[in-house]
Protein backbone atom coordinates (compact mmCIF):
# COMPACT_ATOMS: atom_id res chain seq x y z
CA UNK A 1 0.00 0.00 0.00
CA UNK A 2 3.04 2.67 0.95
CA UNK A 3 4.14 1.93 -2.46
CA UNK A 4 0.69 3.49 -4.23
CA UNK A 5 0.31 6.04 -1.64
CA UNK A 6 3.59 7.18 -3.08
CA UNK A 7 2.86 6.98 -6.50
CA UNK A 8 -0.22 9.19 -5.90
CA UNK A 9 1.57 11.54 -4.10
CA UNK A 10 4.01 11.96 -7.09
CA UNK A 11 0.91 12.13 -9.28
CA UNK A 12 -0.80 14.98 -7.10
CA UNK A 13 2.58 17.15 -7.03
CA UNK A 14 3.24 16.73 -10.64
CA UNK A 15 -0.41 17.90 -10.97
CA UNK A 16 -0.08 20.71 -9.20
CA UNK A 17 3.47 21.40 -10.20
CA UNK A 18 2.08 21.74 -14.08
CA UNK A 19 -1.08 23.97 -13.05
CA UNK A 20 1.21 26.28 -11.60
CA UNK A 21 3.69 26.41 -14.61
CA UNK A 22 0.62 26.69 -17.15
CA UNK A 23 -0.49 30.34 -14.73
CA UNK A 24 2.97 31.20 -14.65
CA UNK A 25 3.91 31.21 -18.09
CA UNK A 26 0.99 33.59 -18.78
CA UNK A 27 1.69 36.04 -16.14
CA UNK A 28 3.49 39.20 -16.14
CA UNK A 29 7.15 39.63 -14.71
CA UNK A 30 5.97 42.02 -12.60
CA UNK A 31 2.64 40.16 -11.35
CA UNK A 32 4.37 37.39 -10.21
CA UNK A 33 7.28 39.18 -8.23
CA UNK A 34 4.02 41.60 -6.71
CA UNK A 35 2.25 38.09 -5.38
CA UNK A 36 5.74 36.69 -4.28
CA UNK A 37 6.67 39.58 -2.32
CA UNK A 38 3.16 38.82 0.17
CA UNK A 39 5.11 35.45 0.68
CA UNK A 40 8.41 35.28 2.88
CA UNK A 41 10.71 33.91 0.69
CA UNK A 42 12.79 30.86 1.50
CA UNK A 43 16.41 30.85 1.22
CA UNK A 44 17.75 29.38 -2.13
CA UNK A 45 20.36 29.56 -4.24
CA UNK A 46 20.71 29.47 -8.37
CA UNK A 47 21.76 26.17 -9.51
CA UNK A 48 21.69 27.62 -13.57
CA UNK A 49 21.88 31.75 -13.54
CA UNK A 50 18.88 32.51 -15.71
CA UNK A 51 20.27 32.64 -19.14
CA UNK A 52 18.80 32.86 -22.95
CA UNK A 53 18.90 30.72 -25.64
CA UNK A 54 17.07 28.93 -28.50
CA UNK A 55 14.55 26.13 -29.18
CA UNK A 56 13.69 24.58 -32.29
CA UNK A 57 9.94 24.54 -32.64
CA UNK A 58 8.49 21.80 -34.66
CA UNK A 59 5.23 21.82 -36.53
CA UNK A 60 2.92 19.53 -38.68
CA UNK A 61 0.35 20.64 -41.44
CA UNK A 62 -2.96 20.21 -40.04
CA UNK A 63 -2.02 19.26 -36.86
CA UNK A 64 -1.51 15.08 -38.34
CA UNK A 65 1.30 15.62 -41.20
CA UNK A 66 4.38 14.97 -40.43
CA UNK A 67 6.27 17.07 -38.05
CA UNK A 68 8.60 19.23 -39.90
CA UNK A 69 11.40 21.86 -37.89
CA UNK A 70 8.95 25.24 -38.10
CA UNK A 71 12.25 27.27 -36.92
CA UNK A 72 13.80 28.72 -33.48
CA UNK A 73 12.74 30.81 -30.63
CA UNK A 74 14.35 32.72 -27.78
CA UNK A 75 13.56 31.45 -24.46
CA UNK A 76 14.72 31.68 -21.27
CA UNK A 77 15.95 29.10 -18.47
CA UNK A 78 17.15 28.95 -14.74
CA UNK A 79 16.83 26.45 -12.15
CA UNK A 80 16.54 26.83 -8.37
CA UNK A 81 17.55 24.71 -5.03
CA UNK A 82 16.00 25.56 -1.96
CA UNK A 83 17.71 25.35 1.02
CA UNK A 84 14.89 22.36 2.22
CA UNK A 85 16.61 20.57 -0.61
CA UNK A 86 13.54 21.41 -3.71
CA UNK A 87 14.75 21.80 -7.29
CA UNK A 88 12.76 24.19 -9.46
CA UNK A 89 12.95 24.97 -13.08
CA UNK A 90 11.67 27.75 -15.08
CA UNK A 91 11.21 28.49 -18.31
CA UNK A 92 9.88 31.23 -20.39
CA UNK A 93 9.29 32.31 -24.10
CA UNK A 94 11.55 35.40 -25.19
CA UNK A 95 14.59 36.93 -23.02
CA UNK A 96 13.09 37.69 -19.94
CA UNK A 97 15.52 36.07 -17.40
CA UNK A 98 14.02 37.45 -14.21
CA UNK A 99 10.79 35.91 -15.10
CA UNK A 100 12.64 32.70 -15.70
CA UNK A 101 14.29 32.53 -12.57
CA UNK A 102 10.87 33.58 -10.70
CA UNK A 103 9.00 30.45 -11.86
CA UNK A 104 11.87 28.04 -10.81
CA UNK A 105 11.46 29.99 -7.40
CA UNK A 106 7.63 29.31 -7.87
CA UNK A 107 8.13 25.65 -8.63
CA UNK A 108 10.55 24.53 -5.87
CA UNK A 109 8.13 26.47 -3.48
CA UNK A 110 5.53 24.46 -4.93
CA UNK A 111 7.06 21.15 -4.26
CA UNK A 112 7.43 22.34 -0.55
CA UNK A 113 4.72 20.83 2.07
CA UNK A 114 5.36 23.81 4.28
CA UNK A 115 5.22 26.47 1.31
CA UNK A 116 1.94 25.04 -1.38
CA UNK A 117 -0.26 26.52 0.51
CA UNK A 118 1.03 29.90 0.79
CA UNK A 119 2.48 29.96 -2.43
CA UNK A 120 -0.93 28.22 -4.41
CA UNK A 121 -3.38 30.86 -2.29
CA UNK A 122 -1.24 34.07 -2.44
CA UNK A 123 0.64 33.46 -6.03
CA UNK A 124 -0.83 30.68 -8.26
CA UNK A 125 -4.81 31.43 -7.47
CA UNK A 126 -4.98 35.54 -7.88
CA UNK A 127 -2.42 34.95 -11.07
CA UNK A 128 -4.81 31.72 -12.55
CA UNK A 129 -7.74 34.55 -12.13
CA UNK A 130 -6.49 37.43 -13.99
CA UNK A 131 -5.26 34.84 -16.41
CA UNK A 132 -9.04 33.45 -16.74
CA UNK A 133 -10.25 37.37 -17.14
CA UNK A 134 -7.78 37.69 -19.60
CA UNK A 135 -8.79 35.05 -22.04
CA UNK A 136 -12.74 35.63 -20.99
CA UNK A 137 -12.12 39.42 -22.46
CA UNK A 138 -10.12 38.22 -25.23
CA UNK A 139 -12.75 35.57 -26.31
CA UNK A 140 -15.69 38.34 -26.03
CA UNK A 141 -13.53 40.66 -28.29
CA UNK A 142 -13.10 38.12 -30.90
CA UNK A 143 -16.66 37.60 -30.65
CA UNK A 144 -17.73 40.87 -31.11
CA UNK A 145 -16.20 40.81 -34.75
CA UNK A 146 -17.54 37.79 -35.29
CA UNK A 147 -19.64 37.44 -39.39
CA UNK A 148 -21.62 34.73 -40.03
CA UNK A 149 -21.55 34.05 -44.37
CA UNK A 150 -24.84 32.21 -45.80
CA UNK A 151 -25.57 31.11 -49.11
CA UNK A 152 -29.01 31.88 -50.36
CA UNK A 153 -30.55 29.61 -53.18
CA UNK A 154 -32.04 31.26 -55.88
CA UNK A 155 -34.97 29.00 -57.94
CA UNK A 156 -34.92 30.05 -61.47
CA UNK A 157 -37.65 28.24 -63.35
Amino acid sequence: MAGNESLADQSGTQARRKAAMAVLAHSATADIAGHLADIALPAHEDLREPENGLVMVRGRIGGDGVPFNLGEVTVSRAAVRLSTGEVGFGYTLGRDREKARLIALCDAMVQSDKLVAAIEDKVVAPLRVAMIERQNRKAAETAATRVDFYTLVRDEG
